[in-house]
């Protein structure tokens, strides 16, 4: 047996859960760790709400509240949403946690102390107004390489750290004043000092994934420079020198150590060594916008600790919507809370699996969630296991009945499903879990076939000994299919054991134990329903009415309304979007061209009406592909009605101020 420490990325506590965490964290990290358990192997999975750093600040700020305040409110969030899910951790804790707090100022002295963390004069952006230095998201402004908007020290668009002459025009978040050049000091870490060795770690480790190793290696051609460690702030870890009043230690530098922390508030519970775990086999499981910070700075903060370093670093590729990149700023998401509270959790781990490899960039299709619910999970896995099971109540007494003389299609069907548990085993400690669900389901559509085959409807009256056979096999296989399910819908998965009487389906070796002829089964009752088609369009439709809404609110709280750029345009031509109820698509003409807009709006007009009406059209929104359709901007709506202006009221194109 080994022991296997297993870490899922800490959720940052700004916000809930949407699918893309699920997807690339917490489903792999989970699946693993359900399964090593049902082989045996003794499992500790940890992970925290990351609670410090500039969002959260600026958040507590604008809702004048206390940062631990905002950080509660959502590690709650995030608590109900992972377990909404099964997510089967040992401890979930936070890094507001004053275990966290000690943990994460001793690391910093040890690393202090041994000369790895120094201090440094530097020029920083200060804000005469507040007062202050402005850290990270505190300061906003153009970033001089790219020109897009930038943050702080970083562009999101092409990149690169930005020094503070780098930034352009910048602006502080709190009052808008223009903040001058100071000079100051922070701490930072030798991270330069450790090239070689994640060199090293990099390319010897066999472990490692394809896209981390390419990740990590670009990284490296550029040579580590040291990395900044602290910030000037009041929330966070305080530095613990008594020269470094108003500093924290920097989220990047002690939230990695959330595991740790995590895994150390359990052992107090347990009476058992976390180290134990992370000494035998270590891996964190993570998406791949973090890859750098866990395949160079954390290794190279516990190189020079003088940690063991992970094992493995998995890191699951990203999840778009509907063919568009995922957008909280704009709502263009699911969050999990409000996909639970109408499907079963079980439905979605599977969709998330199955859709793609965990290497590989994926896309949520409403329409393709419910076909693959309705074709895969209903029409094959429910269909097999439900005629299975209804077979053997009808005909058998509710009890598996003798296997005698199989034939040859008997013995075929036999071998297959006998090598299923060794060959899903290895994908899965491979981490190759789409494919390993794909056998899965290879062996239950082989198990319709085999029942059609056999056609034990009219064998129970023409050939007894054939039926049973069939029914006995068929049974067989729905135990199978209840263990190696286990990992993936836990949920479903013992619903099945349940029908089945089987004590448990947590015993992965058990489904190579035949079932005794004799024993007895429970009753049947259909284990996946169909989704209706109407259900999946007025999840689109509440999918698009998000978006707008979000849109919307967002555009009218903003403070400059200049920037908002809306025109007068003139419908020219309206036609309905194919299975819903409320979408238009419209030409809209605004002057120096003619727009395509999507209107929630074919429930309060006619097509006729609509055609040479002018409306008020926000312009300057990035175009977003809804439901196959482009569209280019927003017409101002409330309600789904919108002010229809007549055609001598104001030129078109004309912009409204």
């Amino acid at each position: 047996m080994s022991k296997i420490f297993i870490s899922c990325a800490l959720p940052y506590a700004n916000g809930p859960c949407h699918l893309g965490h699920l997807r690339s964290t917490y489903l792999p990290a989970d699946i693993y760790a359900r399964y090593n358990r049902m082989i045996n192997n003794d499992v500790l999975l940890v992970c925290a709400t990351d609670e410090h750093g500039t969002p959260i600040a600026v958040n507590a700020d604008k809702e004048n509240k206390k940062p631990i305040e905002i950080s509660k409110r959502y590690h709650d969030m995030i608590v109900r949403d992972i377990e909404s899910c099964d997510i089967s951790l040992d401890s979930f804790t936070r890094t507001s946690d004053e275990a966290h707090y000690k943990i994460a100022q001793d690391f910093f002295l040890d690393l202090y102390n041994k000369d790895l963390i120094y201090k440094k004069n530097i020029q920083q952006l200060y804000c005469e107004e507040c007062s202050k230095f402005l850290p990270d998201r505190y300061v906003e402004g153009t970033c001089s390489f790219c020109g897009a908007d930038a943050r702080g020290d970083h562009c999101e668009a092409c990149g690169r750290h930005l020094e503070p002459t780098e930034l352009d025009n910048p602006k502080c978040l709190n009052c808008s004043n223009t903040p001058v050049i100071k000079d100051t000091y922070q701490y930072f870490f030798a991270l330069s000092k450790f090239q070689k060795d994640i060199e090293e770690y990099i390319s010897s480790n066999n472990n490692l994934p394809a896209n981390v190793k390419n990740y990590a290696g670009n990284w490296l051609k550029d040579g580590l420079d040291d990395w900044i460690l602290t910030r000037n702030m009041d929330w966070g870890v305080p530095v613990p020198l008594d020269e470094a009043k108003g500093k924290v230690i920097y989220v990047w530098g002690e939230a990695f150590l959330g595991y740790i922390s995590s895994a150390s508030q359990w052992s107090k519970k347990s009476n058992e060594k976390w180290e134990d775990y992370w000494n035998d086999y270590a891996i964190h499981f993570i998406g791949k916008d973090i890859i750098y910070h866990h395949s160079i700075f954390w290794p190279a903060l516990l190189k020079g600790y003088g940690c063991k370093l992970p094992d493995n670093i998995f890191a699951g590729e990203f999840l778009s919507l509907e063919g568009e990149k995922m957008s909280t700023s704009k709502n263009w998401v699911i969050w999990i809370n409000d996909f639970i509270k109408d499907f079963d959790s079980d439905l979605l781990r599977y969709y998330l699996t199955i859709n793609a490899p965990l290497n590989k960039d994926t896309d949520f299709s409403w329409d393709d969630f419910g076909r693959r619910v309705n074709d895969e999970l209903a029409d094959v896995l429910g269909n097999f296991l439900h005629r299975t099971f209804t077979f053997t109540s009808k005909y058998f007494e509710s009890k598996i009945p003798d296997y005698t003389n199989p034939s040859k299609e008997d013995k075929e069907f036999e071998i297959a499903m006998d090598k299923v548990p060794s060959k899903v085993g290895d994908l899965i400690s491979d981490f190759k879990f789409r494919e390993a669900l794909i056998e899965i389901f290879k062996i239950a559509k082989k198990g319709n076939k085999y029942f059609n085959d056999q056609e034990p409807w009219k064998a129970v009256k023409e050939d007894p000994e054939k039926a049973a056979n069939c029914i006995y096999l068929s049974n067989q296989l729905s135990k199978i299919l209840a263990i190696c399910l286990k990992p993936y819908i836990p949920n479903k998965a013992d619903e099945i054991a349940k029908i089945m009487n089987l004590k448990t389906s947590n015993e992965w070796k058990d489904a190579s134990v035949l079932l005794a002829t004799g024993h007895e089964i429970s009753k049947p009752k259909p284990l996946f329903k169909k989704i209706d088609e109407e259900i999946i369009e007025k999840e689109k439709e509440k999918l698009y009415e998000n978006l707008k809404s979000d849109n919307m609110s967002e555009l009218i709280s903003i403070d400059e309304f200049g920037k908002v750029d809306i025109r007068i345009g003139q419908i020219k031509e309206a036609e309905k979007i194919k299975k819903s109820d409320k979408l238009l698509k419209l030409q809209v003409d605004i002057g120096e061209k003619v727009i395509q807009v999507v209107a929630g709006i074919a429930q309060n007009y006619e097509i006729d009406e609509l055609i040479s009406k002018k409306v008020a059209v926000i312009v300057n929104l990035e175009p977003a592909k809804l439901f196959g359709t482009e569209s280019q901007g927003m017409i101002l709506a409330t309600d789904d009605s919108v002010a229809l202006l007549s055609p001598d009221e104001c030129k078109i194109g004309e912009r409204i101020k």
